[in-house]
């Protein structure tokens, strides 16, 4: 007897998925039957995520919009349910920038920096839950994945604020599993360890991301291709039972000693 998740006739709208966690979250989605909505800030990376659907035989669109203008956010998310007939059955809320921000100690963060991650990670994530939850609500339910970050298990040297942002998502998810499960909402969370994409690219030199990967207890990274199959397997009804729960797919790491991150 096999045993297949089937999301056909299902919508799902990914947000930051032209590239990254989220792009591979978007087409294994689409692989499962599902119809997604790829947003983007960025127009080429949207096509480029809707395109590697199309071309395996999936179906999905693309939606622009700059996630940190309020207006924006909602707008997008209402003209996602628009386009999909006036249905969003799932919404995974992929977005979590440090921006033009960089890793440093917690005694260098000013103001500006601890503002900028709480709201490109936080507050984008409550607001598009929100705008998503209404919409949910009156068709009898769905289901929200949160993407947060291993950083939040354990100690984040040098990146205090964008861990307790991440943080926040985590008791953000508890709170709306409990106000949403009512209305047949479910919610969860993901924890990535560390994963390649540009982000960490761009954050961590090669030794250094070397030396985060030697430290899990399973000795390797975490792959996009792994959090996408898991956002699969928990916005189908074979996990109809689990909500707000942080689910760790991290290869251990926060079984191991905390690292600095790099300035």
């Amino acid at each position: 007897m096999a045993i297949t998740i089937d999301h056909s006739g299902r919508t799902a709208l990914v947000t930051g998925s032209g590239a990254g966690i989220g792009a591979e979250i978007a087409r294994w989605l689409a692989r499962a039957g599902a119809t997604v909505a790829v947003h983007d800030v960025r127009d080429a990376q949207a096509a480029a995520t809707v395109r590697s659907i199309v071309d395996e035989g999936g179906r999905a669109f693309a939606l622009i919009a700059d996630a940190r203008d309020d207006e924006q956010l909602v707008a997008m998310i209402d003209d996602a349910v628009r386009r999909f007939g006036g249905r969003l059955d799932m919404l995974v809320n992929n977005i979590g920038m440090y921006g033009d921000e960089r890793p440093g100690p917690f005694l260098s963060l000013t103001g500006a920096h601890w503002r900028n991650l709480v709201d490109q990670n936080l507050v984008i994530t409550a607001l598009a839950s929100e705008a998503a939850a209404r919409h949910m609500i009156g068709t009898g339910g769905g289901v929200i994945v949160n993407v947060s970050s291993g950083e939040t298990t354990r100690p984040s040297p040098n990146m205090a604020a964008y861990g307790a942002a991440k943080a926040a998502i985590n008791h953000l998810t508890q709170t709306m599993a409990v106000e949403l499960g009512p209305h047949g909402i479910r919610v969860v969370a993901i924890a990535p360890g560390t994963t390649m994409t540009e982000t960490v690219r761009d954050a961590f030199d090669d030794e250094h991301y070397r030396a985060l990967v030697a430290a899990t207890p399973l000795q390797r990274e975490t792959t996009a291709d792994e959090l996408a199959r898991l956002t699969v397997f928990l916005t189908s009804d074979l996990a109809r039972c689990i909500t707000g729960q942080l689910i760790l797919a991290d290869a251990g790491a926060h079984l191991s000693r905390s690292r600095p991150a790099n300035r």
